[in-house]
């Protein structure tokens, strides 16, 4: 169990340059060990400092030496690791995990928006206040289609699964993923353990009880307005129909106006730029260093690890058929 999003690839990886040497990677650990990213794997800092001083060469041996340490100090013979940004540099984690498998939930964009307007998750210009789920749910299309493209790359590495799939027909879905990951998954030992947000959902709505009927699936019915669901579904409803989610008005049919033409480019046009900025290795050079507070203030994760039972055992590779993924 990590409770926590690594954001490896697209927070840490991009601010301290080439992990190759030694200088950077120390660099990173000093901002890391002192977030909560950190103290969510409940590991030791010295042993973890250690092996990724000595052996991490690059952001994927970073992410992979981290979660090997959780796993066997856990006990666990296999890791999964979930930062949604991820989507955006699927080929960059491919080809420094060479045996990672990628399992894409695809959610409801209209859900999806709701969840990240809640938090104000996207608000890229001064008038965002006020159309908060139309740029979420450009947002949305935006990373899912990136997702894609990436994964597509991928070929029989990379996989597709409903959210919506996965809270109707739990085992059937996990079956499906099981047979990808060559892994077990069964629904009542799972639901039964109740680890992380099986049993504490992670929820932007934090009013909802899980023992008061609380689902995630639809929610967009109570938040949108009849005008701005015509809006979202003019902009984004292609997306939403290539993915077998179904319209109830007619804004896809009709088409955009200009004004919603430029709201959907201005968005997009900023997340490709921002893309690009926090790639670029001279933008990365002249921006302040990252610290642990900005780290904490920007991600997701505990500020504990979970109690769990700490035995030593091997941890394999990545592979089909080997227990690692």
């Amino acid at each position: 169990m990590y409770l926590a999003e690594s954001n490896v690839f697209n927070v840490l990886a991009l601010r301290f340059g080439d992990l190759g040497q030694r200088e950077n990677r120390r660099k990173l650990l000093d901002v890391w060990l002192a977030s909560k990213l950190f103290r969510a794997s409940g590991l030791e800092a010295k042993e973890i400092e250690k092996t990724i001083l000595e052996q991490c060469r690059h952001a994927g041996d970073f992410l992979r030496l981290a979660m090997e340490e959780i796993a066997r100090t856990q006990g666990m013979r296999r890791w999964a690791e979930n930062s949604p940004e991820g989507l955006l540099h699927l080929p960059v984690i491919k080809a420094l995990i060479p045996d990672a498998l990628v399992v894409h939930i695809l959610r409801d964009g209209r859900d999806v928006a709701s969840s990240l307007a809640q938090v104000k998750y996207v608000r890229p210009f001064p008038w965002d206040q006020r159309q908060g789920l139309l740029g979420s749910g450009v947002y949305w299309e935006w990373i899912v289609q990136r997702g894609r493209a990436g994964g597509q790359a991928l070929g029989a590495d990379y996989l597709e699964v409903r959210f919506e799939d996965l809270l109707s027909e739990p085992q059937r879905t996990l079956d499906e993923i099981g047979r990808f990951i060559d892994h077990d998954l069964n629904y009542e030992v799972i639901r039964k353990t109740g680890y992380g947000s099986v049993s504490k959902p992670n929820t932007s709505f934090k009013a909802e009880s899980p023992s008061a009927g609380f689902s995630p699936v639809g929610r967009w019915k109570k938040i949108f307005s009849p005008q701005e669901l015509f809006r979202f579904e003019a902009m984004t409803g292609a997306t939403l129909q290539q993915l077998g989610y179904t319209l109830v008005t007619d804004g896809a049919s009709r088409g955009m106006t200009p004004g919603m033409r430029l709201t959907r480019g201005a968005h997009r046009s900023f997340f490709f730029a921002k893309l690009w900025f926090k790639q670029n290795s001279l933008v990365r050079a002249l921006r302040p260093p990252l610290t642990s507070m900005e780290i904490d203030q920007t991600v997701l994760g505990e500020d504990h690890a979970p109690e769990i039972r700490r035995v030593s055992t091997p941890v394999l590779n990545a592979e089909r058929g080997q227990s690692q993924d």
